[in-house]
């Protein structure tokens, strides 16, 4: 019995960090928002989640070299919108052009590589909610049908 309690206590501490991480990610994320000017870009906070994905020219994400200037790059961040009217469906829209990359200030160079990742953090718990709502969708649909 202890261990089965010690295990839940476990589950609920790291459930109620993730949601204190995703709280405060997203007041840096609305921080940044306005810092870098993305709020010039797109017209409300919550409308930067209508982008399926968000990227990084210049400066790398990767785990290796986070951060890490591409000399000779422009830094830029790229939102991509897909549109399945459109002819093309996917689209890059401009979020931010910083410049030459090498010539950034690495507080700004750390401060754009934070919007992109705190976007990527908070767009994955709006994910997994989407999927957990759709399957908790069929369950109702499929009680409904027997």
């Amino acid at each position: 019995m202890s261990s089965a309690l010690d295990r839940l206590k476990n589950l609920t501490a790291q459930i109620s960090s993730y949601e204190l991480e995703r709280k405060s990610n997203l007041k840096e994320l609305e921080r940044l928002f306005n810092t870098l000017k993305i709020d010039a870009k797109v017209s409300s906070f919550e409308n930067l989640f209508e982008f399926k994905a968000i990227n990084l020219s210049g400066i790398s994400l990767s785990d290796e070299d986070l951060g890490m200037i591409k000399e000779g790059k422009y830094a830029q961040i790229i939102a991509i919108i897909y549109d399945k009217e459109a002819k093309v469906k996917n689209k890059n829209i401009s979020l931010g052009y910083f410049g030459r990359a090498e010539k950034l200030d690495k507080a700004l160079v750390r401060e754009i590589v934070t919007f992109v990742l705190s976007w990527r953090f908070e767009k994955s718990f709006r994910t997994l909610e989407h999927y957990h709502n759709l399957l908790a969708q069929l369950k109702t649909d499929h009680n409904d049908e027997s």
